[in-house]
């Protein structure tokens, strides 16, 4: 019975070098890193980056503070936006956090 239970608790044998094994087991945890972490990032730059070069003159947008107002002026690092009748804003272009779109809201008019 003892002998039987040596056998049973043993390391296995020839499992290969524990190099590999820890190399094997990083370059897992790389790979899902990068496609958890820094891809998705990668694309939200890009798309923030087009959305950007694509703002044109009229353009309702918002920025990272909160501000919303239109684009008067645009410069290739800075965008003006008019908050109100007479305020104006200069913000950074990379600052802009989103443009909102100008269509109306679909909203059900019911009336009971």
């Amino acid at each position: 019975m003892t002998n039987m239970l040596t056998i049973l608790l043993a390391a296995p044998q020839g499992s290969g070098s524990p190099g590999v094994i820890i190399a094997v087991q990083v370059a897992a945890f790389a790979a899902i890193f990068y496609f958890l972490l820094i891809r998705p990032q990668q694309q939200m730059r890009k798309k923030h980056e087009a959305m950007l070069s694509a703002m044109k003159k009229g353009d309702e947008v918002m920025t990272e503070g909160g501000i919303i107002g239109e684009v008067i002026y645009l410069k290739e690092d800075r965008v003006t936006i008019r908050t109100a009748e007479n305020t104006r804003i200069v913000v950074a272009r990379a600052k802009v956090a989103r443009v909102i779109t100008s269509e109306p809201l679909a909203t059900s008019t019911k009336e009971t």
